[in-house]
């Protein structure tokens, strides 16, 4: 199967208010985010992708707009990756939240947590998860196992993502941190995923390009067969 780099969106204009922005629109890049989507083209440089996808919300579209340009890439857009519907709670100060019974189920329960008028974590969860494997599956098959391709979306929706291929219990998913304009990569393979990193901020993304092809005098034990004594590097 695929790698894919599930990349949270660069730093917005919401991200330092103490307000969870959630869905509300109009929330774009501050000027660190757009220095940050700016790097990642430079940075992503050795890496050859099959594909990106993208939230709808803007600040997920902002982020891969350079490095899609740079490409010539077409994004495509899922809604499965959009940031979590938080309800009622969109737009309120955190501090205000903090205050809510719901906060303590968000935090230490929150595969119960379901917001007002919004959705459960449970379910984004499901819907992410749902949307990355189809996406990995379609690349694999169009592009080959090798192939790699990027997801931009949400702190909740990565760890969410992660906790899955990690196989994690959701409510174990905050112990994950996830930050603006970080890069997360799991390979999938028929067995299990493997999770190659998490919160990545600056690391080289070399080792994430395909080695080159070798006459095999020996089969190589199957893809998803996990290094027996360890990894031996890339």
């Amino acid at each position: 199967m695929a790698t894919v780099i599930l990349l949270r969106h660069a730093r917005s204009t919401a991200n330092h208010t103490g307000v969870l922005a959630g869905r509300s629109p109009g929330v774009a890049l501050d000027e660190h985010g757009s220095a940050q989507a700016d790097a990642l083209v430079a940075r992503l440089a050795p890496v050859v992708l099959a594909a990106v996808v993208s939230s709808p919300m803007q600040r997920c579209v902002e982020t891969v707009t350079p490095l899609t340009a740079a490409r010539g890439l077409q994004p495509s857009v899922d809604d499965r990756l959009a940031e979590v519907d938080y309800g009622e709670w969109t737009a309120q100060p955190l501090s205000t939240l903090a205050k809510r019974p719901l906060w303590k189920v968000v935090q230490l329960h929150p595969s119960a947590a379901v917001f007002p008028q919004g959705e459960g974590l449970a379910e984004v969860q499901s819907r992410a998860v749902a949307a990355v494997r189809e996406w990995d599956a379609k690349i694999s098959a169009e592009h080959g196992a090798d192939a790699v391709w990027l997801a931009c979306s949400h702190g909740d929706v990565i760890k969410a993502v992660l906790a899955d291929a990690l196989g994690l219990h959701l409510d174990q998913f905050q112990r994950i941190v996830v930050d603006p304009g970080s890069v997360s990569v799991v390979r999938y393979t028929e067995t299990r995923p493997f999770v190659w990193r998490t919160n990545d901020n600056g690391g080289e993304l070399t080792p994430l390009a395909p080695p080159p092809k070798r006459r095999r005098r020996r089969s190589p034990p199957p893809a998803s067969d996990a290094v027996v004594g360890g990894s031996t590097g890339a």
